[in-house]
């Protein structure tokens, strides 16, 4: 009986692994086991997991972003960067293709809710994704500088499966909110990915690096769909082209996520789950919480979102010149980019404004080493998962005097 008892506990932790990193705690797996104990040997390897920092490197941190801050970038010109993201990305894509970022097989590690909760896809993705990823986790963030897709104005939308433009698109799903799609099946042929019964949003797709890991590994997941966007056109014809794009399971468009009056391709809350991934970071601090709030109504009750970006003190931030900071902690790169790098608070703040429930909000510090050059590098990075509340209870409204009530 023993012996019975320990292999079905054996048999459910097995099972469970892909859901064991809800919690706010450090999960072992995903974010890393390579523990650097004997300091001698830190030039062993070209990444370690959960560094502890010392009060002299943060200290010495924080001078860095204190004296690259004191000169901010003129009005005018971040002006000129606010207007124009768009159109700076779209420069970055003509040039660098798909060749600058690696795909992100970490991701299903990082975030295994972006696989359907069935037992069929959960064992092959424990069979395929899994190994595939762990022979390249301790080199996946090596990067300094990521897909991140800002946030502008005036894109033309390309509809995905329809020639209709957006004022049609608006009409289109006035009528349709998310308790009607909770309480029945959605009515086919509507939008890309009406039939599907599990639906995830990758915003700020650039060329793909994502996509296509998640379209390998729901290829077993008919029943899946996937939309991403980016608001640079030239990234998702990246997308569009590339020889593993599916029409029949994804639907790539562009689209402006801080222009609230410009439509997704499908109604409110009927996603599943939604990838912020080194996307929020590229946006204006002022319309952050906007967008937040935006995409936590695409989601259905019981919805992911799924949040990874930069850290505050992460090697990126304290490489930038005088000169460069936009404002506090917010700043633009040489090729007109920007990046701003966060705190867990700042995450926890945002995220639960906008009515989600925070499951996981931690700090990844990690150092990476150039083995050639014996340089030692900090990264940081906060990662978050947000729900939907399965019940969404009304909360007692302000009262508000007509006089404010539109200022």
């Amino acid at each position: 009986m023993n012996v019975i008892w320990r292999n079905s506990v054996s048999c459910l932790r097995i099972r469970k692994v892909p859901h064991r990193y809800q919690s706010g705690n450090h999960p072992a797996a995903p974010l890393g086991s390579r523990i650097l104990t004997d300091p001698a040997k830190v030039f062993e390897h070209n990444m370690w997991d959960h560094m502890q920092w010392s009060k002299e490197e943060e200290a010495a941190a924080r001078k860095r972003v204190e004296e690259n801050s004191a000169v901010r970038v003129l009005l005018e010109e971040q002006v000129k960067y606010e207007n124009e993201a768009s159109q700076y990305w779209d420069t970055f894509y003509k040039i660098h293709k798909n060749k600058f970022f690696k795909d992100r097989n970490w991701l299903l590690r990082e975030f295994p809710e972006i696989i359907p909760v069935d037992q069929k896809t959960e064992e092959k993705t424990q069979e395929s994704s899994w190994d595939n990823v762990k022979t390249g986790a301790a080199n996946c963030f090596s990067r300094t500088h990521c897909p991140i897709m800002p946030e502008e104005k005036n894109l033309g939308m390309k509809r995905c499966g329809s020639s209709d433009g957006p004022s049609k698109a608006r009409s289109h799903f006035s009528n349709l909110d998310s308790e009607e799609h909770s309480e029945g099946p959605l009515k086919t042929e509507l939008f890309p990915g009406s039939s599907a019964t599990f639906r995830i949003l990758e915003v700020g797709c650039g060329a793909g690096n994502s996509v296509f890991p998640i379209l390998n590994t729901l290829q077993n997941a008919p029943e899946s769909f996937l939309y991403c966007c980016d608001f640079a056109s030239g990234a998702v014809e990246l997308v569009k082209l590339h020889s593993s794009y599916r029409a029949a399971q994804c639907c790539a468009f562009v689209h402006d996520v801080c222009d609230e009056d410009s439509p997704y391709p499908f109604p409110d809350g009927i996603l599943d789950v939604i990838l912020l991934v080194f996307v929020l970071s590229s946006i204006h601090p002022d319309r952050m919480q906007g967008v937040i709030n935006r995409l936590s109504k695409l989601l259905k009750p019981g919805g992911m979102l799924l949040f990874r970006d930069y850290g505050r003190y992460d090697k990126t931030q304290l490489r930038f010149k005088r000169g460069h900071c936009l404002s506090e902690n917010f700043y633009v790169r040489g090729d007109g980019t920007r990046a701003y790098f966060f705190t867990k608070g700042e995450v926890h703040t945002m995220f639960c404004k906008a009515g989600l429930d925070e499951k996981q909000n931690l700090v990844d510090r990690r150092l990476q080493v150039n083995r050639k050059k014996q340089v030692k590098m900090h990264r940081v990075w906060v990662q978050g998962k947000f729900q939907k509340p399965l019940h969404l209870t009304q909360k007692p409204s302000k009262l508000v005097s007509p006089l404010l009530s539109h200022g």
